[in-house]
């Protein structure tokens, strides 16, 4: 299908999108790399009057580390977090992930903020983030504010932003030394949306669990953290046992959608095996 009519902005400043996102409220929609909105809107089920290109705009764009954060900008294509010095330094969970998202095409033009500000659950940045602790920063009318990952998201295609702001950047810790990380997706095949996955950041203190953070993606209208699950493990020693309880935890929190992908039963199922290996992995790295 082709899109209805619609005008078109490309603002060269921060400042001056935040403008246009004010005069147009509701009836503008922010062009980042355009995986899911130009799909969206082909078939109609977007159908902004004005879209607001903010590929011109470079202070969005980069990875640095300022005040103790890593600080990445929103229009950061995932290859550029792929092959990220810095990022495989400093967080190294983020280049990892980023060999799971889509393919090359998509990765050389699809943007970390564009992911997570679509507020699909089927998205990986928006779990990774959660399993980072990581911090959204949004600018509109006001100046700007901070929100943190656990809390943006509030349903399908649903987030925290207002019609009138926008992503400008995401800010993570860095790693801790001896920190484990894993990011394990299940997938019909290369490139495709999770059918379940999850993603891990854990410390150990001698044999002992010190530091738990789990994201789950794709098993419910939005990204999980799953915290019950990581209160079961701090403080306590791996075993069979405890990883059996922790993924009954992981999945007593999931509600997935039926898809081409699976079922509810099974999507579930595979989220609790996805945090299983994801645990196993992480800690193996702590070693």
């Amino acid at each position: 299908m082709i899109p209805p009519s619609f005008d078109y902005h490309c603002p060269t400043s921060v400042s001056e999108a935040v403008a246009l996102l004010s005069k147009f409220g509701g009836e503008a929609k922010i062009l980042a790399g355009g995986h899911s909105l130009l799909p969206m809107m082909k078939l109609r089920f977007a159908e902004p009057a004005n879209l607001i290109d903010i590929n011109k705009i470079p202070e969005l764009r980069g990875i640095k580390e300022e005040g103790g954060l890593i600080k990445i900008g929103a229009m950061t294509t995932e290859n550029q977090i792929l092959f990220s010095d810095l990022l495989q330094r400093k967080v190294p969970l983020l280049p990892e992930a980023a060999k799971l998202i889509a393919d090359p095409q998509v990765r050389n033009r699809g943007t970390i903020g564009g992911d997570i500000a679509h507020g699909d659950p089927a998205n990986d940045h928006p779990a990774i983030a959660m399993a980072l602790d990581a911090t959204f920063v949004l600018q509109g009318p006001s100046g700007q504010r901070k929100v943190k990952a656990v809390d943006f998201f509030h349903g399908t295609y649903m987030t925290d932003m207002a019609e009138d702001e926008m992503m400008v950047s995401i800010e993570i810790s860095p790693f801790a030394p001896n920190t484990g990380y894993a990011y394990q997706k299940l997938k019909r095949k290369t490139g495709d949306w999770a059918t379940a996955a999850a993603a891990v950041v854990l410390q150990m203190s001698g044999n002992k669990v010190a530091h738990i953070a789990i994201g789950l993606t794709n098993v419910a209208p939005t990204a999980l953290r799953a915290t019950e699950a990581e209160q079961l493990m701090i403080g306590q020693e791996l075993s069979t046992a405890l990883l059996h309880r922790v993924s009954e935890s992981v999945r007593s929190i999931c509600d997935p959608a039926e898809d081409l992908r699976g079922d509810a039963e099974y999507k579930t199922a595979m989220a609790g095996e996805m945090t299983r290996r994801a645990i196993a992995a992480a800690v193996a790295r702590c070693q």
